[in-house]
Protein backbone atom coordinates (compact mmCIF):
# COMPACT_ATOMS: atom_id res chain seq x y z
CA UNK A 1 0.00 0.00 0.00
CA UNK A 2 1.46 3.74 -1.18
CA UNK A 3 2.36 5.57 1.47
CA UNK A 4 0.50 8.70 0.59
CA UNK A 5 -2.64 6.76 1.61
CA UNK A 6 -6.08 8.01 0.95
CA UNK A 7 -9.47 7.68 1.29
CA UNK A 8 -9.34 5.47 -2.04
CA UNK A 9 -7.13 2.34 0.38
CA UNK A 10 -10.48 2.17 2.85
CA UNK A 11 -11.56 -1.18 2.77
CA UNK A 12 -15.23 -1.97 1.80
CA UNK A 13 -17.20 -1.29 4.89
CA UNK A 14 -20.32 -3.39 4.15
CA UNK A 15 -22.21 -4.82 7.10
CA UNK A 16 -19.62 -2.75 9.50
CA UNK A 17 -21.60 0.02 12.07
CA UNK A 18 -19.85 2.89 13.13
CA UNK A 19 -20.94 5.57 15.62
CA UNK A 20 -18.95 8.48 15.07
CA UNK A 21 -19.33 11.10 18.11
CA UNK A 22 -19.17 15.20 16.47
CA UNK A 23 -20.03 14.32 13.22
CA UNK A 24 -22.79 17.16 12.13
CA UNK A 25 -19.16 19.60 11.31
CA UNK A 26 -15.49 19.13 10.17
CA UNK A 27 -13.88 16.25 10.86
CA UNK A 28 -16.54 14.32 12.74
CA UNK A 29 -18.67 15.13 9.08
CA UNK A 30 -15.83 14.09 7.07
CA UNK A 31 -14.98 10.64 9.41
CA UNK A 32 -19.02 9.61 9.02
CA UNK A 33 -18.99 10.86 5.13
CA UNK A 34 -16.39 8.63 3.62
CA UNK A 35 -17.36 5.76 5.77
CA UNK A 36 -21.04 5.57 4.54
CA UNK A 37 -19.37 5.89 1.29
CA UNK A 38 -17.61 2.88 1.60
CA UNK A 39 -20.51 1.61 2.68
CA UNK A 40 -20.77 1.47 6.70
CA UNK A 41 -24.04 2.08 8.85
CA UNK A 42 -23.09 4.86 9.87
CA UNK A 43 -24.52 6.75 13.83
CA UNK A 44 -23.85 10.55 13.23
CA UNK A 45 -23.64 11.13 17.18
CA UNK A 46 -24.56 14.79 17.93
CA UNK A 47 -25.23 17.04 20.82
CA UNK A 48 -27.18 19.59 18.39
CA UNK A 49 -29.69 17.94 16.48
CA UNK A 50 -30.83 20.22 14.00
CA UNK A 51 -26.92 20.56 12.75
CA UNK A 52 -26.88 16.65 12.67
CA UNK A 53 -30.12 17.06 10.48
CA UNK A 54 -28.71 19.03 8.11
CA UNK A 55 -25.28 16.92 8.38
CA UNK A 56 -27.49 13.62 7.25
CA UNK A 57 -28.83 15.38 4.48
CA UNK A 58 -25.80 16.47 3.31
CA UNK A 59 -24.24 12.93 3.47
CA UNK A 60 -27.60 11.64 1.85
CA UNK A 61 -27.00 13.95 -1.35
CA UNK A 62 -23.52 13.18 -1.64
CA UNK A 63 -23.94 9.16 -1.10
CA UNK A 64 -27.20 8.15 -2.80
CA UNK A 65 -28.73 5.38 -0.56
CA UNK A 66 -26.13 5.36 2.81
CA UNK A 67 -27.44 4.12 5.82
CA UNK A 68 -26.90 7.33 8.15
CA UNK A 69 -28.68 7.58 11.43
CA UNK A 70 -28.78 10.57 14.09
CA UNK A 71 -28.41 9.75 17.69
CA UNK A 72 -28.56 13.14 20.53
CA UNK A 73 -25.30 13.24 22.27
CA UNK A 74 -24.16 15.49 24.75
CA UNK A 75 -20.84 14.88 26.29
CA UNK A 76 -20.77 17.44 29.11
CA UNK A 77 -23.61 15.75 30.30
CA UNK A 78 -23.48 12.31 31.99
CA UNK A 79 -26.94 11.91 32.28
CA UNK A 80 -26.82 12.55 28.21
CA UNK A 81 -23.97 10.28 27.21
CA UNK A 82 -25.79 7.13 29.29
CA UNK A 83 -29.11 8.27 27.82
CA UNK A 84 -27.28 8.00 24.32
CA UNK A 85 -25.36 4.95 25.06
CA UNK A 86 -28.95 3.17 26.14
CA UNK A 87 -30.47 3.91 23.17
CA UNK A 88 -27.35 2.67 21.29
CA UNK A 89 -27.63 -0.31 22.88
CA UNK A 90 -31.50 -1.07 22.09
CA UNK A 91 -30.86 0.22 18.39
CA UNK A 92 -27.99 -1.79 17.21
CA UNK A 93 -27.00 -5.14 18.90
CA UNK A 94 -23.24 -5.10 17.35
CA UNK A 95 -20.86 -1.83 17.09
CA UNK A 96 -18.17 -2.17 14.91
CA UNK A 97 -15.98 1.33 15.17
CA UNK A 98 -16.50 3.30 18.13
CA UNK A 99 -14.68 6.55 16.73
CA UNK A 100 -14.73 9.09 19.18
CA UNK A 101 -14.31 12.66 17.37
CA UNK A 102 -15.99 15.25 19.12
CA UNK A 103 -13.84 17.97 21.38
CA UNK A 104 -13.88 21.50 22.67
CA UNK A 105 -10.55 23.67 22.02
CA UNK A 106 -9.24 26.48 23.68
CA UNK A 107 -12.98 27.63 25.02
CA UNK A 108 -12.74 30.23 27.60
CA UNK A 109 -12.98 28.87 31.57
CA UNK A 110 -16.26 26.64 31.69
CA UNK A 111 -17.53 23.72 33.27
CA UNK A 112 -20.18 20.97 31.92
CA UNK A 113 -23.47 19.99 33.58
CA UNK A 114 -21.52 17.87 35.98
CA UNK A 115 -18.83 20.63 37.27
CA UNK A 116 -16.23 19.42 35.08
CA UNK A 117 -13.39 21.71 33.45
CA UNK A 118 -15.17 21.84 29.91
CA UNK A 119 -12.11 20.48 27.85
CA UNK A 120 -11.74 17.40 30.20
CA UNK A 121 -14.84 16.58 31.30
CA UNK A 122 -15.95 16.79 26.85
CA UNK A 123 -12.92 15.50 25.65
CA UNK A 124 -11.58 12.78 27.75
CA UNK A 125 -14.15 11.82 30.26
CA UNK A 126 -17.43 11.92 28.13
CA UNK A 127 -15.90 9.77 25.48
CA UNK A 128 -14.23 7.40 28.38
CA UNK A 129 -17.80 7.05 30.03
CA UNK A 130 -19.32 6.18 26.33
CA UNK A 131 -16.86 3.64 25.67
CA UNK A 132 -17.37 1.93 28.56
CA UNK A 133 -21.13 2.04 28.39
CA UNK A 134 -20.83 0.72 24.78
CA UNK A 135 -18.16 -2.08 25.37
CA UNK A 136 -19.79 -5.22 25.66
CA UNK A 137 -21.42 -4.25 21.97
CA UNK A 138 -18.14 -4.24 20.42
CA UNK A 139 -16.60 -6.52 21.96
CA UNK A 140 -17.57 -9.26 20.33
CA UNK A 141 -17.59 -8.12 17.34
CA UNK A 142 -14.78 -8.96 15.05
CA UNK A 143 -12.44 -6.66 13.78
CA UNK A 144 -14.05 -4.07 15.94
CA UNK A 145 -12.20 -0.82 16.80
CA UNK A 146 -12.44 1.79 19.62
CA UNK A 147 -10.69 5.41 17.66
CA UNK A 148 -10.14 8.34 19.89
CA UNK A 149 -8.71 11.21 18.46
CA UNK A 150 -5.97 13.22 20.05
CA UNK A 151 -3.80 16.00 18.84
CA UNK A 152 -0.37 17.58 18.72
CA UNK A 153 -1.75 19.40 21.72
CA UNK A 154 -0.94 16.76 24.13
CA UNK A 155 2.63 18.15 23.92
CA UNK A 156 2.21 21.36 24.77
CA UNK A 157 2.67 22.11 28.49
CA UNK A 158 0.58 19.14 28.75
CA UNK A 159 0.83 16.95 32.24
CA UNK A 160 -2.45 15.05 33.86
CA UNK A 161 -2.68 17.54 36.85
CA UNK A 162 -4.45 15.60 39.44
CA UNK A 163 -3.86 18.20 42.29
CA UNK A 164 -6.12 20.21 39.83
CA UNK A 165 -7.49 18.22 37.01
CA UNK A 166 -10.66 20.99 36.93
CA UNK A 167 -7.89 23.89 36.96
CA UNK A 168 -10.06 25.74 39.65
CA UNK A 169 -7.05 27.27 41.17
CA UNK A 170 -5.58 28.72 37.54
CA UNK A 171 -7.27 28.33 34.51
CA UNK A 172 -5.47 28.05 31.11
CA UNK A 173 -6.65 26.90 27.94
CA UNK A 174 -3.48 25.60 26.63
CA UNK A 175 -2.72 23.79 29.71
CA UNK A 176 -6.40 22.57 30.12
CA UNK A 177 -6.96 20.99 26.53
CA UNK A 178 -3.44 19.61 26.45
CA UNK A 179 -4.09 17.43 29.41
CA UNK A 180 -7.38 16.62 27.86
CA UNK A 181 -5.67 15.22 24.39
CA UNK A 182 -3.22 13.59 26.84
CA UNK A 183 -5.60 11.89 28.61
CA UNK A 184 -7.05 10.82 25.03
CA UNK A 185 -3.59 9.06 24.49
CA UNK A 186 -3.40 7.55 27.93
CA UNK A 187 -6.85 6.30 27.79
CA UNK A 188 -6.42 4.43 24.30
CA UNK A 189 -3.49 2.71 25.56
CA UNK A 190 -4.44 1.98 28.66
CA UNK A 191 -7.26 0.16 27.27
CA UNK A 192 -5.22 -1.23 24.49
CA UNK A 193 -3.46 -3.37 27.46
CA UNK A 194 -7.02 -3.85 29.08
CA UNK A 195 -8.11 -5.57 25.63
CA UNK A 196 -5.15 -7.60 24.90
CA UNK A 197 -5.52 -11.33 25.05
CA UNK A 198 -9.28 -10.45 23.33
CA UNK A 199 -8.99 -11.38 19.76
CA UNK A 200 -11.89 -8.70 18.43
CA UNK A 201 -11.59 -5.19 19.43
CA UNK A 202 -8.37 -2.71 19.46
CA UNK A 203 -8.22 0.70 20.47
CA UNK A 204 -5.98 2.95 18.58
CA UNK A 205 -5.22 7.17 18.37
CA UNK A 206 -4.92 9.54 16.08
CA UNK A 207 -4.95 13.18 15.19
CA UNK A 208 -5.65 15.65 12.17
CA UNK A 209 -2.98 17.91 12.74
CA UNK A 210 -3.54 21.27 11.89
CA UNK A 211 -7.30 21.27 10.28
CA UNK A 212 -9.29 23.99 8.93
CA UNK A 213 -12.30 23.34 10.59
CA UNK A 214 -14.95 24.96 13.48
CA UNK A 215 -12.61 24.17 16.30
CA UNK A 216 -10.23 26.92 15.87
CA UNK A 217 -13.09 29.29 16.71
CA UNK A 218 -10.84 29.76 20.14
CA UNK A 219 -7.58 30.01 18.55
CA UNK A 220 -5.40 33.19 19.35
CA UNK A 221 -6.27 36.16 16.86
CA UNK A 222 -2.62 35.96 16.08
CA UNK A 223 -2.37 32.39 14.90
CA UNK A 224 -5.40 32.46 12.83
CA UNK A 225 -4.13 33.68 9.32
CA UNK A 226 -1.20 31.13 9.42
CA UNK A 227 -3.75 28.20 10.43
CA UNK A 228 -4.53 27.77 5.97
CA UNK A 229 -0.77 27.83 5.38
CA UNK A 230 0.04 25.14 7.62
CA UNK A 231 -3.09 23.25 7.74
CA UNK A 232 -4.79 21.13 5.65
CA UNK A 233 -8.78 20.43 4.68
CA UNK A 234 -11.05 18.63 6.65
CA UNK A 235 -11.30 16.15 4.18
CA UNK A 236 -7.52 15.33 4.51
CA UNK A 237 -7.47 16.08 8.50
CA UNK A 238 -9.85 12.90 9.27
CA UNK A 239 -7.88 10.47 7.25
CA UNK A 240 -5.67 9.66 9.98
CA UNK A 241 -9.08 8.93 11.65
CA UNK A 242 -10.17 6.88 8.99
CA UNK A 243 -6.46 4.93 8.92
CA UNK A 244 -6.92 4.36 12.42
CA UNK A 245 -10.39 2.71 11.68
CA UNK A 246 -10.46 0.96 8.52
CA UNK A 247 -6.64 -0.02 7.79
CA UNK A 248 -6.39 -3.76 7.67
CA UNK A 249 -2.59 -3.50 9.12
CA UNK A 250 -3.47 -1.40 12.08
CA UNK A 251 -2.01 -2.63 15.45
CA UNK A 252 -3.91 -2.01 18.55
CA UNK A 253 -2.10 0.91 20.82
CA UNK A 254 -0.97 2.96 17.59
CA UNK A 255 -1.30 6.31 16.89
CA UNK A 256 -1.94 7.66 13.30
CA UNK A 257 -1.08 11.53 12.66
CA UNK A 258 0.12 13.34 9.04
CA UNK A 259 3.44 13.01 7.57
CA UNK A 260 4.90 15.88 6.66
CA UNK A 261 5.75 19.21 8.30
CA UNK A 262 5.84 18.63 12.08
CA UNK A 263 2.54 16.51 11.54
CA UNK A 264 0.82 19.10 10.68
CA UNK A 265 -0.65 18.19 7.43
CA UNK A 266 0.16 15.47 5.27
CA UNK A 267 -0.91 11.59 4.68
CA UNK A 268 -1.58 9.45 7.27
CA UNK A 269 1.31 7.63 9.35
CA UNK A 270 1.80 5.97 11.85
CA UNK A 271 3.84 8.44 14.20
CA UNK A 272 4.72 8.76 18.07
CA UNK A 273 3.45 10.46 21.27
CA UNK A 274 5.34 12.23 23.99
CA UNK A 275 7.34 9.88 26.34
CA UNK A 276 4.59 11.33 29.28
CA UNK A 277 1.91 9.69 27.19
CA UNK A 278 3.50 6.07 27.37
CA UNK A 279 3.75 6.60 31.68
CA UNK A 280 1.91 3.36 32.77
CA UNK A 281 1.63 4.53 35.95
CA UNK A 282 -0.14 7.40 35.38
CA UNK A 283 -2.52 6.28 32.66
CA UNK A 284 -3.76 3.38 35.55
CA UNK A 285 -3.93 6.02 37.64
CA UNK A 286 -6.15 8.23 35.52
CA UNK A 287 -8.39 5.39 34.43
CA UNK A 288 -9.02 4.83 38.15
CA UNK A 289 -10.00 8.76 38.38
CA UNK A 290 -11.78 8.48 35.39
CA UNK A 291 -14.07 5.85 37.05
CA UNK A 292 -14.63 7.45 39.92
CA UNK A 293 -15.25 10.80 38.36
CA UNK A 294 -17.77 9.27 35.60
CA UNK A 295 -19.69 6.44 38.14
CA UNK A 296 -18.53 3.88 34.95
CA UNK A 297 -16.43 1.05 35.06
CA UNK A 298 -15.61 -1.50 32.21
CA UNK A 299 -15.86 -5.00 31.04
CA UNK A 300 -12.26 -5.39 30.29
Amino acid sequence: MSEQWTSDDIPGQQGRLAVVTGANTGLGFETARLLAEHGASVVLAVRNIEKGKSALARIADAVPGADVTLQQLDLGSLDSVRAAADALRADHPRIDLLINNAGVMYPPKQATQDGFELQFGTNHLGHFALTGLLLDHILPVPGSRVVTVSSVGHRILARINFEDLQFERSYSRVRAYGQSKLANLMFTYELQRRLSGKDSTIAVAAHPGASDTELMRNMPAFVAPFTPLIGQSPAMGALPTLRAATDPAAVGGQYYGPNGLFESRGYPTVVKSSRRSHDESIQRRLWTVSEELTGVTFPV
